[in-house]
């Protein structure tokens, strides 16, 4: 997975991102969307993000890796 600098993710849209409100979790390629699919269950086993929330996060990580995007 590439790295993303502090100055290429503020470059980032609201729309590369599954947390869009927050800024968190960005999918804007596969890999970014299979590691945002594993953060998103960590969070929400220690409580740190709601149920909906997370199936937010994860329907639309999982949109980006139906897309066929590297």
């Amino acid at each position: 997975m590439a790295k993303l600098t502090y100055a290429e993710r503020k470059k980032l849209p609201k729309k590369a991102f599954a947390e869009p409100g927050k800024r968190a979790y960005p999918v804007e390629d596969k890999a970014h969307a299979r590691n945002a699919l594993a953060r998103v269950t960590q969070s929400e086993k220690k409580g740190n993000i709601s149920e909906s929330e997370a199936n937010k996060v994860r329907a639309k990580a999982r949109k980006v890796l139906k897309k066929g995007k590297k």
